[in-house]
């Protein structure tokens, strides 16, 4: 025999409750059905008597909609032959409803008596109709074998007398029993009660353990427990399997799928219950019982109640002191207040303690009462309050004696910037809660959920700004390794914003990469750096990177607070690197403290690999003595290309049109940028340099930067002449032209150097870049690092590499 819950929504309309006669019908008998008002229903009785009682008329539309729900599903539903019987039947029951709803209104009072009876309709109703559309169905009236007592306002169910009530009425089984579920009423009083809200889960578990049924299901509108609340977490999936401890540990913590106190019945009677979707039968759903399941994962799943007030008990004087706790909980349990969380100090000094919102004036109040005399005395300070707080549990069987979880779900709400206000976790290992504030917690489910591997997939959210060469061909890249990266690491790049000179979009669900420029161009917002900050930090998007591929010293300036709210930067824009030495410092320490990532391989050599190699040198105890490097590729282009045939002005021009320097070449031949580059390398291996501190002897004369782009166009072929004559000496010598960049020990100088056939840098190629690193190590024989230097292709390589290595792929 088994026991079947359809709660509100299974029997919210003529469809659905025409799927709950396919369904019962289908299983082997004997069956018990233990329905929920229809769906909605409750709240409405609940509202339309609170109007009564206010003496606000409107309470009968509210009525008069109820009375015409009802008798519309009959006439939906219900056989013909049947039909006049049971709306003859519905209306006299909703008639009683009117006439207490009426009386309500006159006298304007509604006690809770009253509003039990009330609330008692919805079911009454509900199961009414359900017993006269399936076939063979016969009714009870739950009130007859569920009896509570009232004990601190709550009325609670005495199983001594309701059990043996259970097994008289159903000693003769009929093949089809369908009760109502939530009602009862008090053994002593014979008044109507009620097992409180989502009651019907308790009423059938109540029922499955009294009859030793094989099998509690519980039918929703959902396939299961799920790993995370699916409205904030979009990949979350159903859990196959639950032991009872996890499935009350989840249901305790916000878990809206089953009625907590349903699992203690079937729990001490070892039968198991099923969760299934009325919708989609065909689910397995979730199993949950007493074997315990061994799974690869540590935590099971995640849970939250976003309805959360802290209230702190704090003073001196209680430390050491017996019975402080009790005389706490002893003055919350008179209040009627229910408590889901406990946090104390070792010290003894502090007890926090976790209640729904609506219950924190009420605990402040019984509290300070309790403790009038010692917070007099100053032995204890005011009970404080503090709201708009939601409370986190990691609930798993697996957690048990496994080390490393607390750390790792700790380091995880760290590194997302989360700040923990208050956490506990039993003896039992099977649940790690805390308290965060509210708007954190979409983030933190996000962040956790990724951590702990209950994700399908590892997600990476990405702000880009810059979207012209090296931006528009990264996003190019990411869209072809999308799909690689989902299959073989299980890593999802969710590119969330975009930005360009004038516009911006941010979408938290991810930018459709097929069409990123028709969406600046139709959703777009005017752009600006605080416009960027402000909306990246709104969005407080967990484990997010910030990606710069521009130039702009006004978006290298956002950098600190993208850091200070623990989002990762990879910058290709060397300007934040290169500029004061204080502030780069702040940077990396601001990084390095956050627990995040600060990377800018990209801002020397484009995608070749001599940051990280530095970096690993030094890391592991080498010291970097001198740098020797070409580091332009605009300015090794230029004197690879001149020739007999090709001018240095003509050289110049090639550069621009194939891309390696910036549109406005004067920038590239001033050598401001290879002075950046050195700094920046220089700052790496561990030496103060500013800009200034570089020595440069620059081969154009001043004269040439001076005035516009055009006046430099007309004027630049007045040195071809003399440099095709140098050149034709240094090729006779077997010499060529190198822009050296160099580090000495922190010293720093760049300028044009004669380099002979044999030099590392002779033979380098287009737009190649060469860095030769002389290290304690590395001494006799200096490191070489050489290859492709400029390019859009190969920069938007480095930068993808820096973000994949954010990632961490697994």
């Amino acid at each position: 025999m088994k026991v079947m819950k359809f709660g509100g929504t299974s029997v919210g309309s003529a469809k659905s409750i025409l799927g709950v006669k396919k369904i019962v019908e289908s299983v082997q008998k004997p069956v018990v059905v233990v329905v929920s008002a229809l769906g909605g229903i409750t709240d409405q009785l609940l509202d339309t008597s609170k109007l009564a009682s206010q003496g606000d008329f409107t309470y009968e539309k509210g009525y008069s909609t109820i009375v015409n729900r009802h008798i519309e599903v009959v006439e939906d539903v219900v056989p013909a032959d049947k039909k006049n019987m049971v709306l003859k039947e519905i209306t006299f029951l909703l008639d009683e409803l009117g006439n207490i709803l009426k009386g309500v209104f006159l006298v304007g009072d509604l006690s809770p008596k009253t509003s039990d009876i009330v609330v008692s309709y919805g079911e009454r109703l509900s199961s009414l109709i359900v017993s006269h559309v399936i076939e063979g169905a016969k009714l009870f009236d739950a009130r007859d074998f569920i009896k509570t007592e009232k004990q601190f306002g709550k009325h609670i169910v005495n199983f001594k007398e309701t059990n043996p009530l259970i097994c008289e009425q159903f000693a003769d089984l009929s093949e089809i029993s369908v009760i109502p579920g939530f009602i009862s009423r008090d053994l002593k009083t014979e008044e109507v009660s009620n097992l409180g809200r989502g009651g019907s889960d308790y009423t059938a578990s109540i029922i499955a353990a009294a009859l030793n049924a094989s099998v509690l299901e519980i039918w929703t509108d959902v396939d299961g427990f799920m790993t995370a609340d699916p409205k904030v977490i979009s990949n979350t999936y159903v859990i196959e399997e639950l032991s009872y401890i996890e499935a009350m540990e989840l249901s305790n913590f916000g878990a809206k799928v089953i009625y907590p106190p349903t699992i203690f019945p079937v729990y001490h009677k070892n039968i198991p219950v099923r969760i299934k979707n009325t919708f989609n039968p065909e689910a397995p759903g979730t199993l949950i019982s007493r074997t315990r399941v061994e799974e690869r994962k540590s935590i099971k799943g995640i849970s939250s109640i976003n309805d959360t007030c802290l209230i702190t008990v704090q003073g001196l004087g209680m430390v050491g002191v017996i019975g402080v706790n009790y005389r706490i909980f002893k003055a919350l349990s008179k209040s009627g207040i229910s408590v889901f969380m406990v946090s104390q100090a070792s010290s003894e000094n502090t007890t926090s303690f976790a209640v729904r919102n609506a219950d924190a004036d009420l605990s402040v109040a019984a509290l300070q009462e309790e403790f009038a005399h010692e917070i007099e005395q100053g032995e204890i300070n005011n009970v404080k309050a503090e709201k708009g707080l939601a409370t986190v549990a990691i609930v798993g069987d697996n957690m048990k004696r496994t080390p490393g979880i607390a750390g790792k779900l700790f380091g995880t709400i760290g590194r997302s910037g989360i700040s923990v206000i208050a956490c506990a976790q039993g003896a039992s290992e099977t649940n790690i809660s805390f308290v965060i504030k509210a708007e954190e917690l979409r983030k933190a489910l996000n962040s956790i959920h990724d951590s702990f591997f209950l994700s399908e997939y590892q997600v990476l959210n990405i702000f880009l700004a810059g979207i012209g060469t090296v931006g528009g061909s990264l996003l190019e890249q990411i869209k072809r390794q999308q799909q690689m990266l989902m299959e073989q690491k299980r890593l999802r790049l969710r590119v969330v914003g975009i930005a360009d000179v004038n516009r911006a979009v941010f979408d938290r669900n991810g930018i459709d990469l097929e069409r990123y420029r028709q969406e600046l161009n139709d959703n777009g917002q005017p752009n600006s750096p605080g416009l960027l900050r402000e909306e990246i930090l709104k969005m407080n998007i967990f484990n997010s990177v910030f990606v710069d591929c521009t130039a702009s010293a006004e978006i290298s300036a956002v950098y600190g607070d993208f850091l200070s709210h623990n989002i990762s930067v990879v910058a290709a824009n060397k300007i934040a690197t290169s500029s004061s030495y204080k502030d780069y410092l702040q940077l990396k320490e601001t990084a390095r403290r956050k627990g995040i990532k600060f990377l800018f391989e990209t801002n020397v050599g484009a995608g070749l690999p001599i940051i990280n190699t530095m970096n690993a040198l030094i890391n592991s105890g080498d010291r970097v003595l001198k740098l020797q490097a070409v580091l332009s590729g605009t300015l090794n282009f230029i004197f690879n290309t001149i020739s007999a045939e090709v001018p240095l002005s003509r050289a110049i021009r090639l550069a621009q049109e194939a891309r390696f320097s910036e549109p406005d070449p004067r920038i590239d031949l001033s050598g401001t940028d290879v002075i950046r580059k050195l700094v920046i390398l220089s700052r790496e291996s561990g030496y103060p340099v500013e800009q200034a501190d570089v020595i440069k002897n620059l081969f154009i004369p001043d004269k040439y930067f001076q005035g516009s782009l055009d006046d430099f166009w007309k004027s630049i072929p007045e040195l071809d002449a003399e440099f095709e004559a140098k050149r034709e000496k240094l090729e006779s010598e077997n010499k060529k032209y190198r822009f050296v960049a160099e580090m000495n020990n922190g010293k720093c100088e760049v300028g044009l150097k004669e380099v002979a056939m044999g030099n590392p840098l002779y033979d380098l190629e287009g737009s190649n870049n060469i860095i030769m690193i002389t290290t304690e190590r590395y001494n006799e024989y200096p490191m070489i690092i050489k290859g492709y230097g400029a390019g859009a292709g190969v920069t938007a390589a480095g930068v993808f590499a820096d973000i994949i290595s954010i990632a961490n792929i697994r």
